[in-house]
């Protein structure tokens, strides 16, 4: 009966040992690397600051106020013709912070979803697009380090496109209507610190409400190598949104659509602000945004990438 030892002696090679098929080369990394530091936030807000698109976007919210601002003057000042202000609109030319308030009004329903979708949809899509993503990853760049570098700037870029229009607005409407307290429509006023942290609420809000946005072209960003397929769903699918929440018949069930929510700021701008609206239209809007994330994580990592 053989020993130990012997069987030892003729057993067959470990798997750890090198030219074995289930034996891994350890891993040469080069001296210094660090994944943690590759794709630096600051160096990628500058590339996508740089981009045409986000001049082009720019624009066009900075100029907003001031065509707004020319339509009053010609069409002349709002709620003329009715004698009595009935809605948010007919205040618009009363000081710079309803001026900024009636912008904010005017553009949060379409206008601010194009931004969101453009900065966090041409994303990876534009890398893939531009056949520079796999040269990213073999830099080497980590998925999850580059999708975290993407979305943080893409959600900057967001924030600063929703915070750039009321902060211009509120200067053009001051210059223009003086700087005073935020007249209500339904009588009353809210004085110049209660407004200004009424718009700060507001501003807040809308951003959060446009997660959902954000997510869906993110994630649609991680799915396909055409940038415009993954802008133009996400803008797409938030117009489906609005469209199903016009639907009064769908009931009860408009309660899980983002869109229902998107215009509850409008319950800040009172005597009394309520916020149960606000509440529950934030918990919907990160319910889906985290959903929509993690499947954009969870997708790219086992993705086959070749562009």
């Amino acid at each position: 009966m053989s020993t130990l030892a012997e069987r030892a002696e003729h057993a067959e090679p470990a798997r750890t040992e090198p030219g074995h098929p289930g034996h891994k080369e350890p891993v040469e990394v080069a001296d210094g690397y660090r994944a943690g530091r590759t794709l630096p936030l600051r160096v990628e807000l500058v590339r996508q600051l740089k981009r045409r698109r986000t001049m082009v976007m720019g624009g066009i919210l900075f100029a907003l106020p001031l065509v707004l601002l020319i339509a009053f003057q010609v069409g002349g000042t709002p709620g003329e013709e009715g004698g009595n202000r009935v809605n948010l609109m007919d205040t618009a030319t009363a000081s710079g912070a309803n001026f900024a308030a009636v912008n904010l009004f005017a553009a949060a329903g379409f206008l601010l979803v194009i931004p969101v979708a453009l900065f966090c949809g041409d994303t990876v899509a534009s890398e893939a697009s531009w056949s520079s993503l796999r040269y990213l990853l073999a830099a080497p760049v980590p998925r999850a380090r580059l999708l975290w570098s993407k979305l943080v700037v893409g959600l900057t870029l967001s924030l600063a496109a929703i915070v750039l229009l009321p902060v211009v607005a509120l200067v053009v409407g001051s210059v223009a209507y003086g700087w005073g307290p935020l007249e209500l429509p339904t009588g009353g006023e809210i004085a110049q610190g209660a407004a200004a942290q009424a718009l700060l609420i507001t501003v807040g809000y809308i951003f959060v409400s446009q997660l959902v946005t954000a997510a869906m072209a993110f994630w649609l960003s991680t799915r396909t190598d055409a940038p415009l397929g993954a802008v133009g769903g996400a803008v797409g699918l938030t117009i489906v949104g609005n469209v199903l929440d016009s639907v009064t018949a769908l009931g009860d069930w408009r309660d899980f659509l983002p869109a229902h929510w998107q215009y509850a700021w409008l319950d800040v701008v009172r005597p009394q602000p309520e916020y149960t609206d606000m509440i529950q239209g934030v918990s919907v809007s990160i319910t889906y945004a985290l959903v929509l994330f993690a499947l954009a994580f969870r997708g790219f990592g086992r993705k086959d990438v070749v562009s």
